[in-house]
């Protein structure tokens, strides 16, 4: 019968190198002083034995696991794909890992958010990562030590003010309406989001308020409530027309929606933008490849997710990088737009 192998431990590299676990253990992480006769010999001995410690080894010599969790709501369309890219990108560049918790379609997405973290956190991430804004005051207090290694995006709460990251949707709904005003646009239907979310409000209740800037009623203005999805814009744009509601710019909450609300309109024979302006929010990847390509009010989520965790790794780390909280909303422009169309 074939002997099975067993794998050397780091007792054995410090027999046969003749030093102690912590030595070995020093020489391994490449911190504390260790003379280069030692270190010779202590490699010699890895080498010889083929060692090589493992996560949960490593991370008992280190004190760390090496692992952020990443909490993210249900990752329905093209909206996550970016951000997810730009986390594994930044933590493999840094020698992490991430582990992920999703929210799932039907569930209470507060709820969804608090047991999120708490599993990521029971399994020894270092630091927590979470792009929601589903969650309160008392669910960051919940947290206990680990409050003090969670960085949140795309919300804020004063108590943590340093470990959070988003931008002002309010000013970039206002950017959409005044976009769409400048075009002589004078009859509006918004296609919003799930009304309990913060950023959703923000979004739309700018975009109100320049309208009626601009002396245009918002009192009696179509406004439909979705999940952001792409159904959920088909859906509410058919619900729009239905309606028989009198519209020639269509603000849609995020491009999600807006993918759906095109799609619906074109099925209904309306030319865009000929006789509908259609304007989006996000900036997504799928933007640009929309027929009529998609206006949209760019949010710059790399640089806001980017930042967010070199927070986290000060944080968790004492990485000492840089961190900017300021991020500047524009418009991305494109063929969706165009001059109302005469009354």
């Amino acid at each position: 019968m074939e002997a099975t192998a067993v794998a050397s431990t780091m007792e054995d590299v410090a027999r046969l190198a003749g030093v102690g676990r912590g030595t070995v253990s020093r020489v391994v992480n490449g911190q504390g002083n260790v003379s280069p006769e030692t270190v010779a010999r202590v490699e010699k001995a890895i080498a010889s034995l083929d060692f090589r410690p493992s996560h949960a080894g490593r991370a008992l010599m280190t004190g760390f696991s090496q692992l952020i969790g990443v909490y993210i709501p249900v990752p329905n369309g093209t909206f996550y794909t970016p951000i997810l890219h730009t986390i594994n990108t930044q933590l493999r560049g840094a020698g992490l890992q991430m582990m992920v918790a999703f929210g799932l379609n039907g569930a209470d997405p507060h709820q969804q958010a608090v047991e999120g973290l708490e599993f990521l956190s029971a399994r020894g991430c270092d630091g927590l990562l979470a792009m929601t804004n589903q969650l309160r005051d008392e669910d960051i207090a919940g947290l206990g030590p680990m409050r003090a290694r969670l960085v949140v995006l795309n919300d804020h709460f004063p108590a943590i003010s340093e470990q959070c990251f988003t931008v002002d949707h309010r000013l970039g709904g206002r950017l959409a309406a005044r976009a769409l005003l400048e075009l002589r646009h004078r009859r509006f239907a918004i296609i919003g989001g799930p009304a309990g979310s913060a950023d959703n409000r923000d979004r739309i209740a700018g975009f109100k308020e320049e309208l009626e800037r601009a002396g245009v009623a918002t009192d009696t203005l179509w406004i439909a409530e979705t999940d952001f999805s792409s159904e959920g814009g088909f859906d509410a744009a058919a619900a729009l027309l239905r309606s028989a509601y009198p519209f020639t710019a269509l603000f849609c909450a995020n491009d999600e929606t807006a993918v759906g609300a095109l799609s619906c309109l074109q099925e209904a024979g309306m030319s865009i933008p000929q006789q509908v302006s259609v304007m989006g929010y996000d900036d997504t990847a799928s933007a640009p490849y929309l027929a009529p390509p998609l206006t949209s009010i760019h949010v710059p989520w790399r640089e806001v997710t980017a930042n967010g965790l070199n927070q986290l790794f000060n944080l968790c780390y004492g990485a000492g990088h840089r961190v900017q909280r300021d991020f500047t909303l524009s418009i991305t422009h494109r063929a969706s737009l165009a001059v109302a169309p005469p009354r």
